[in-house]
């Protein structure tokens, strides 16, 4: 495995960053996590982007220029020899003291990871996912918003633990209002009476690149899609529910907290939306061997 750090590929085993950045003592800094599909990088641009925005959030200055670090993830892809796999950008603060000012940091690290990745197992997708809703409340976006897809992912994992202990792999969150919010890793989506909802950006949501592209391949197969403020009462009572996220793709949920969504198997809206959506990242994306 070659990992791209600063413009240098290092092994594995050499792949080393200083034990004073920020992004380790505090979670400082920002990362992406993309795929890539028959030779091609799904999304590249708009994820590049998203990083972007996330970075500028923090006033976080990334030593890189958008082209230029589309080129070093289609390198890095090379490299590896990904054909089909999972793809993480990080962008830390860099090396600093041992208090919290961001600003005594002036080394960002840039580093590229190109590897495989498999969040569920296989037969979930056919069978569909059982999750649970948990204590752990979603940041506010006054605190770290979650449209900040930052390095701290410490909320996130204490709901994966409260899961995990519970015996479910996978948690719904609720915002500090108790409205749906998101998974651990995923957005939400819910269908009832073949209309699709998911919670708006406003209510503690990453704005996710495969969510936005499942609302476009919805909105084009002629389905009403909106975002609102959902409770526990319209997840219980959906009649079909899934989440979507870069490396879970799309998962049909088929119970929530003991209670079975809909048939209590993956609905006929959710796999049509899975197809359409296995159609388009065979054809579409940034092509690795293009340079």
């Amino acid at each position: 495995m070659k990992i791209f750090i600063n413009g240098k590929y290092y092994s594995k085993a050499n792949a080393k960053i200083s034990i004073f950045d920020h992004g380790l003592l505090y979670g400082d800094g920002v990362f992406e996590g993309l795929r890539a599909y028959n030779g091609r990088v799904f999304k590249l641009y708009e994820h590049i982007d998203r990083l972007f925005e996330s970075a500028k959030s923090i006033m976080l200055k990334i030593p890189m220029s958008r082209r230029a670090l589309a080129e070093a993830i289609l390198t890095t892809c090379r490299k590896n020899n990904i054909k089909n796999g999972y793809i993480r950008p990080i962008v830390t603060r860099g090396a600093g003291t041992l208090g919290l000012n961001p600003f005594k940091c002036k080394d960002p690290q840039v580093i590229i990871i190109a590897d495989k990745i498999a969040l569920y197992p296989r037969q979930l997708y056919k069978k569909g996912l059982s999750i649970v809703t948990v204590a752990t409340t979603r940041n506010a976006a006054e605190a770290v918003n979650p449209r900040i897809k930052s390095l701290n992912y410490l909320n996130n994992v204490l709901a994966k633990i409260e899961a995990l202990t519970a015996g479910f792999s996978e948690a719904l969150m609720f915002n500090s209002f108790g409205f749906v919010s998101e998974c651990t890793g995923d957005n939400i989506f819910i269908v009832k009476d073949e209309t699709i909802y998911t919670p708006s950006l406003y209510m503690g949501v990453l704005r996710g690149i495969t969510r936005d592209t499942v609302i476009e391949i919805a909105k084009r197969l002629g389905f009403v899609v909106k975002q609102i403020v959902l409770n526990r009462h319209d997840i219980y009572n959906a009649d079909e529910c899934f989440l979507t996220g870069t490396a879970a793709e799309i998962v049909p949920v088929v119970k929530v907290d003991s209670r079975g969504i809909g048939s209590g198997k993956p609905g006929e809206i959710t796999l049509k939306l899975t197809q359409h959506f296995r159609e388009l990242i065979g054809t579409e994306g940034a092509n690795i061997q293009l340079r």
